[in-house]
């Protein structure tokens, strides 16, 4: 099993996301999105699995200089924000053997469970 998570060292949810992986025993690799952006495809997939709502990191600077008009953006308008600035990006985003299962940390603690495969 090959858990992946994007985000950025200095995320004070990838953090907690990080804690909680180590503690319950699971590998995983670390993306800093900041170095390694992801590439428009894997943001296409992503937005197909996830929608682009919840993958939205709305409390980040990038997110409120964004005008009136991302409103009413399709999920292509999003996927093409997200590929140009990678803090618009909800963090942290896990993806297991390729496919993005989960984005944040506000799920309950077994439903992440239950979609990253764990215990």
């Amino acid at each position: 099993m090959s858990i992946q998570v994007y985000g950025i060292p200095n995320c004070g949810t990838c953090k907690k996301a990080f804690a909680w992986l180590k503690n319950n025993g699971v590998e995983y690799e670390f993306i800093d999105t900041k170095e390694q952006p992801p590439n428009q495809m894997m943001i296409q997939a992503w937005v197909e699995v996830l929608g682009s709502k919840p993958m939205r990191n709305t409390s980040g600077q990038s997110y409120r200089s964004l005008g009136a008009e991302k409103d009413s953006w399709t999920e292509d308008q999003w996927v093409d924000a997200f590929a140009k600035d990678v803090m618009l990006l909800k963090r942290p985003l896990f993806v297991k053997n390729g496919a993005a299962v989960v984005v944040g940390l506000r799920d309950k603690e077994v439903v992440i469970r239950q979609k990253l495969g764990i215990g």
